[in-house]
């Protein structure tokens, strides 16, 4: 299932566990490592080309962030990310990620607002090319942006696993050529109130952003293609 890890120093042990986690995680969220599949550390010390210890200590983090589960007489099972934990991940967004916007718009940089202006720039392209893919770094990158400038670490962190977490679900939208208009025109609307330093309307916007975002997930799961805005 893996390739194995790129070459690393010995000494350099820390980057190995991030690598090792990172690649187990993203496995997990994009669905290659199902529910219920059991983490061997023999198997994924082998197919990675590592020792068992980055191994072990990759699930032991994973088991911290839920995504994973330790059951005695089976070992370490896959959780993954449920229907209901994208849910409640939406849910959550939508009431903390104009608190980001709103910060941000307080101490946001000139360098700051010209890498968005960039990174809008790239998604227009994009969005007329309708490559997905490009588009998904590029949603990535605008987000973090605003989570940086908000100069709150508890914040950019539940953020920026949140954004990780929902990535399939962001994939699937970005590639609706629709909602991937729409999203052009919700950043640009948060870009403007971000560029006038308007806390409140950065955080309106950013609101919306988010809230349009679940609407629009919430349809897929239940069927209805037609998409609803707010």
């Amino acid at each position: 299932m893996f390739s194995k890890l790129d070459e690393i120093n010995p000494e350099d042990i820390g980057s190995l566990r991030s690598k090792v986690f990172e690649k187990l995680q993203n496995a997990i969220i994009e669905g290659h490592l199902r529910d219920g599949e059991n983490l061997t550390e023999v198997r994924l010390s082998a197919e990675l080309g590592v020792s068992r210890t980055p191994v072990r200590e990759a699930i032991r983090q994973l088991e911290l962030e839920g995504l994973v589960e330790y059951i005695p007489n089976k070992g370490a099972i896959v959780k993954g990310i449920s229907e209901k934990d994208i849910r409640d991940i939406y849910e959550i967004r939508v009431l903390i990620e104009g608190l980001a916007a709103r910060w941000a718009a307080t101490g946001i940089t000139d360098e700051e607002l010209q890498a968005l202006e960039r990174a809008l720039e790239l998604q227009e392209f994009f969005t007329q090319k309708k490559d997905a893919e490009q588009l998904m770094k590029i949603d990535t990158l605008f987000h973090d942006i605003i989570f940086c400038a908000c100069d709150s670490r508890p914040l950019i962190h539940v953020l920026k696993m949140f954004h990780k977490y929902v990535q399939r679900a962001r994939s699937q939208a970005l590639a609706t050529p629709e909602r991937a208009e729409k999203v052009l025109e919700e950043h640009r609307a948060i870009l403007t109130a971000l560029k006038e330093h308007n806390a409140r309307q950065a955080e309106e916007m950013m609101y919306l952003h988010v809230k349009n975002a679940r609407v629009y997930w919430l349809n897929v799961i239940n069927g209805d293609s037609k998409e609803i805005m707010l």
